[in-house]
């Protein structure tokens, strides 16, 4: 079958002060801020946009900060529990020492064989990781804090975890179109269609895991890429069919989506590519 998602959109989390998020994004890892704007549903609370020049989808992660310094959630069973970017083979070293320079203290990804990767936590403590050996052939955003052949070049993966994975596995290969790459004890890598930065989500099955509780510090949803309106409206009518319950399409202005939860718990968005974040700006 065709591929109905060509892998990750966006991914959109909590944070709790805006300075501090906007200060280690934009600043400590040299992503740009491709757009402030407003939470559409909850417009007290600023969203910030980080990605490369344009917000490309596949390098887009996004910040719901609560402007003041709230009790951190919790990362668990049905939650994203660690965004991976990629970066250049090569750039490990100055990574390290970025991050260190930075404060920024690095951990060990236990169990981890499929990438050379440096751990580390966000000031909300976001599991974070980079990748080495991939990404190189995107574009870098060439007016940002790192050296543009060092620089984050969208994402690399991210790590689902749920108590039960099967049902979450048939929806990503038998409905979006995943296709499985790789599997170790208790994770398995699934790989979207096509080439482009967030082809990658990894399954982390963990029976007894408690549940995720959102707040700082914690992924409040994925987004899935669609090609256009057409193509997202043939997938919510399969989502329909086969059970979910889809929310209505929404316009979030730079690109439309529909939500829904997956078996294991976690929110799923499909965004569509266009219009992008050039529709009120320009780059």
């Amino acid at each position: 079958m065709q591929a109905a998602a060509a892998g990750i959109h966006h991914i959109t989390a909590i944070a709790g002060l805006a300075q501090a998020n906007l200060d280690f994004y934009a600043g400590t890892l040299g992503l740009r801020l491709v757009k402030k704007t407003v939470n559409y549903d909850d417009p007290a609370t600023y969203h910030f946009y980080f990605g490369d020049r344009l917000g490309a989808p596949g390098t887009i992660l996004t910040f719901f900060p609560t402007g003041y310094p709230a009790p951190r959630g919790s990362s668990g069973a049905g939650t994203v529990t660690t965004v991976t970017f990629a970066a250049p083979a090569g750039s490990r070293q100055y990574w390290a020492d970025r991050l260190q320079a930075g404060k920024v203290v690095t951990d060990q990804a236990l169990g981890r064989v499929d990438a050379d990767l440096i751990a580390f936590r966000d000031p909300d403590g976001l599991r974070l990781e980079i990748a080495f050996g991939s990404g190189s052939s995107e574009p870098a955003w060439e007016d940002g804090p790192v050296p543009a052949e060092h620089a984050i070049r969208g994402f690399h993966s991210a790590t689902i975890t749920v108590r039960e994975a099967s049902a979450t596995a048939e929806l990503l290969t038998g409905t979006l179109g995943f296709a499985l790459a790789e599997r170790t004890a208790g994770r398995s890598l699934y790989a979207a269609a096509g080439a482009g930065p967030g082809r990658l989500v990894r399954i982390e099955e963990k029976p007894g895991a408690a549940p995720g509780r959102m707040g700082p510090g914690t992924v409040h949803h994925i987004a899935w890429r669609t090609a256009d309106d057409a193509s997202q409206a043939a997938l919510l009518e399969r989502l329909r069919h086969d059970g979910h319950y889809v929310s209505p399409v929404t316009d979030r202005n730079y690109f439309h989506s529909i939500y829904f939860r997956e078996p294991g718990g976690v929110l799923f968005e499909v965004a569509t590519d266009p219009p992008g974040f050039t529709v009120d700006e320009n780059p």
